[in-house]
């Protein structure tokens, strides 16, 4: 498994878990399950097909995280039987925002470290 993927996993538990705490929320498996599931779903059927970790780039982490997000946010409201109104669009940028900082922050820190 690639050190990358795994930066990529935790970037994506970290922002579900600030996320459950900033909604007064317990961090736990069964909220971050709901959480990181639907979005790490799509993140792996896409990854492959988008070079994501064959050939890693900031280019290829933005589309992946662009596409995959989305889809994955999608996904869980469709899961959790939660409507398209006006606060999924609010969440869907807010999410995007926070956990783009997250992708960011860590594989900056693997670029620094020299792990990338």
């Amino acid at each position: 498994m690639s050190r990358l993927f795994l930066l990529d996993l935790l970037a994506l538990l970290l922002f579900a878990g600030v996320g459950l705490l900033s909604h007064g929320q317990p961090v736990n498996a069964g909220g971050l399950a709901r959480n990181v599931l639907p979005v790490l779903f799509v993140w792996l059927l896409l990854a492959p097909f988008l070079g994501t970790y064959r050939r890693p780039t900031w280019k290829n982490l933005l589309l992946t995280w662009a596409l995959a997000f989305p889809a994955g946010l999608w996904l869980r409201q469709m899961v959790l039987g939660e409507g398209f109104g006006v606060g999924f669009f609010v969440f869907l940028a807010v999410a995007m925002g926070f956990s783009f900082l997250f992708f960011l922050l860590l594989r900056g820190l693997a670029k620094l470290l020299r792990l990338w």
